[in-house]
């Protein structure tokens, strides 16, 4: 007398619900394309800084890049373009429109002891005047 009966569980299949394991792919393809990143990454990135052969000839484009400088005097902190002190960003901004080289860029240098106000409002000065790029550059302090 048989018992069990082979034939019926060889003739039974498992089966399996793919319903939830193409839930688990959408989900995780959704997951990584909202976790990506898209943003150009800094290596690719132009520089602010850019080498360009000398012409023979004098031209605009040998024109040196507008340097601002945050330093410090007697009186607190100015802006200083060559030899030209300034208090007020609004002076600076003016200044610097009158630059001719604006696809240099410009360079704004500060001294570590000067505030972070003037050093944001000469980027913003260096920005609103028209100029492509403005490189931060900072200075390091003076121990006396």
């Amino acid at each position: 007398m048989k018992l069990s009966s082979r034939k019926v569980q060889r003739e039974t299949k498992i089966e399996l619900s793919m319903t939830s394991m193409i839930d688990v792919v959408f989900l995780l393809l959704i997951f990584f394309m909202t976790a990506a990143s898209f943003v150009k990454t800094e290596r690719n990135l132009d520089s602010a800084i850019k080498v360009r052969q000398r012409s023979a000839s004098g031209s605009a484009n040998d024109l040196e890049p507008a340097i601002v400088d945050v330093t410090q005097v007697a009186a607190g902190f100015v802006y200083k373009v060559g030899e030209r002190e300034m208090a007020k960003d609004t002076e600076l901004t003016d200044l610097l429109k009158l630059f001719d080289n604006k696809a240099d860029g410009a360079f704004v240098r500060v001294s570590a002891e000067a505030p972070f106000r003037m050093a944001a409002a000469a980027i913003q000065s260096c920005k609103s005047a028209g100029f492509v790029a403005v490189s931060y550059v900072p200075l390091e302090s003076r121990e006396e």
